[in-house]
């Protein structure tokens, strides 16, 4: 139940839909009491007096109630429906809200297209669920309840006898009402593997034709749909007989009603006018009642996409803005390390860092792969928070600082060059949505993608498509990093921004790099070590720990993991350039 006023919570902003819809609801439940009250006193005086005004206009009179009736059933239906619909959008934008507000942990131990799921799937399912508590209880119930009046009045113990069989069907309900809950749920989950799958193919398509995939995939992806339909199998066997079994139920209180009004009618007890009147109400009333049922089902089944929507809404985010944050709109860069560790889970990547980079400096972080240096430079705009130690900006502790100023002091260039299916100009606003053409302009030429963006068809205004794949590998980069200017932070992360790229292009874009990195405190992590050399500070990380740190030529001359590193890498390029192994 607490799960079903939170939906309904959802529909209260919009009142003014819902009042009307509920008028119009008592409208057509009345109408539907009142054609069944009418029904004995029309009869009596038609056929006692034989009045022939009442039987010529009588047509008339029933197309006029059904014609108000449909009228009414119109503005009930729209006006709730619109309202459960506008709830829907109101509980899909706070759970894309905040999913995207979810730490990087989330994102971690969470599938991309399970994620998915939750906004459009579970959201889709309790949109049937909202619109049948706002509709089919309101208009039905008071249906029901009007056309029960009607029965109690013409005949208590008759009514008695009707509904005796009512309280017998609420059990078995109840019963397939949780079952279909216990599906739904199940479902929803299966639906979320379906949408990973779908994501992972498509986001893969490359590897999976280079691979010849096709037809594993194709197989793998019907288990998935087999193993769906079995459960949606399942709830469409518990939502069937749910209707056949409140009818049978019921048909046993009309076949002793039908018994004991005839007798009564036989008896001279009770007239055929009145007779007619409560078999009218009767046959009437189980249409809402059992829509009513339908409606609990219906419910039931969006309760269990309800309950994982709500699980993402209540989620508390593990990194979030402290009670006593404080504003930060401006910062020299200066960054410092103060005996950091950081773990995922028990598993330590980083172990008592400690390093300072001073305003405009550029440091380096180099090392073997799985060390921690892309670890480390995410621990700056509070990705991960730190198990331990202190990281400041300024000589402010990140966790005091709110992180929506945090995050604009600092600029990302990572090595997966994550571009939105957009325009170009507004790719590049991403990195500051208010700037003007021509600071979009100037960015670019910094960046040095001026020139391929005017020979394109629309220049700025080309659509590149998903992630970008109209754009080359060096074109997709220096768009990065034209975004990255734009944004004008004092401090810049780099990571493996060229180590995609060929010579060609990874010249082009070092070249865009030296302008982006210019009067900017600068976090630079590569395997190509030349494009390290001037580095102002380069820190060697293995394991987690900082083992040694320094410029070039000091490195080169202690002969440690730098000097190793170097001299495997200049072996390297010897023997590409010569053509032979090394």
């Amino acid at each position: 139940m607490s799960t079903l006023r939170r939906i309904i919570q959802y529909s209260t902003p919009y009142w003014g839909r819902i009042l009307i819809a509920v008028l119009a609801s008592v409208a057509t439940g009345g109408m539907d009491g009142a054609f069944a009250y009418l029904v004995e006193p029309l009869l009596k005086k038609m056929f006692a007096t034989h009045d022939t005004t009442i039987f010529a206009f009588l047509p008339f009179g029933v197309l006029l109630i059904f014609f108000l009736r449909a009228a009414c059933r119109f503005l009930n239906d729209y006006y709730m429906r619109t309202a459960g619909e506008l709830a829907v959008v109101d509980i899909r934008n706070e759970v894309y809200q905040k999913i995207i507000r979810l730490d990087m942990r989330y994102y971690n131990t969470n599938k991309t297209g399970g994620m998915m799921s939750r906004v459009m799937s579970d959201v889709g399912g309790m949109q049937s669920g909202i619109a049948n508590v706002v509709t089919n209880i309101f208009r039905d119930g008071i249906s029901a309840a009007s056309l029960l009046g009607v029965l109690f009045y013409r005949n208590w113990m008759l009514a008695i006898i009707a509904f005796v069989a009512i309280p017998l069907t609420a059990y078995p309900a109840q019963i397939i009402g949780k079952r279909i809950k216990k599906l739904a749920n199940q479902g929803q989950l299966k639906m979320a593997d379906l949408a990973s799958h779908l994501q992972e193919t498509f986001s893969g398509i490359k590897v999976i034709k280079a691979f010849g995939l096709e037809k594993r995939s194709s197989e793998m992806f019907e288990v998935v749909t087999a193993e769906f339909y079995l459960l949606v199998r399942k709830s469409i066997k518990y939502g069937s007989i749910s209707a056949p079994m409140t009818e049978m139920i019921t048909s046993f209180g009309i076949a002793t009603v039908i018994w004991s009004g005839g007798s009564m009618v036989m008896k001279g007890t009770m007239s055929t006018a009145e007779f007619f009147s409560f078999i009218t109400a009767m046959l009437l009333v189980y249409k809402p009642l059992k829509s009513l049922n339908g409606a609990y089902n219906t419910i039931q089944s969006s309760l269990g996409a309800a309950i994982r929507v709500f699980e993402i809404i209540d989620m508390k985010p593990d990194i979030s803005d402290a009670p006593n944050a404080l504003p930060l709109k401006s910062c020299n860069g200066i960054v410092e390390f103060k005996n950091v560790s950081f773990s995922y889970n028990d598993n330590y990547v980083l172990k008592d860092v400690s390093l300072r980079a001073e305003r405009n400096q550029i440091i380096a972080l180099v090392g073997p792969s799985g060390g921690g240096k892309s670890t480390l430079v995410s621990l700056i705009p509070r990705f991960y928070d730190i198990n331990e130690g202190t990281i400041l900006i300024d000589d402010k502790d990140i966790r005091l600082i709110r992180i929506q100023d945090l995050v604009e002091q600092i600029a990302l260039v990572d090595q997966e060059t994550v571009l939105f299916n957009d325009t170009i100009a507004n790719n590049i606003r991403y990195g500051n949505f208010s700037a003007s053409d021509a600071e979009v302009e100037a960015a670019a030429k910094a960046a040095f993608a001026h020139d391929f963006i005017t020979d394109m068809p629309d220049g700025y205004s080309t659509y590149i498509g998903d992630r970008g794949t109209r754009l080359s590998g060096g074109q997709r980069q220096r768009i990065c990093i034209a975004r990255a200017l734009i944004k004008n932070a004092p401090i810049l992360i780099l990571d493996e921004a060229t180590s995609a790229l060929d010579t060609e292009s990874e010249r082009m874009v070092q070249k865009a790099l030296d302008n982006l990195m210019t009067n900017r405190t600068t976090f630079v992590i590569a395997h190509r070590l030349s494009t390290v050399l001037h580095a102002d500070k380069i820190l060697v990380i293995e394991n987690g720990s900082i083992i040694e740190s320094g410029a070039h030529e000091e490195l080169i001359k202690n002969g440690g993991l730098y000097s190793r590193l170097c001299s495997m890498q200049l072996t390297n390029n010897a023997s590409n350039e010569s053509g032979t192994e090394p």
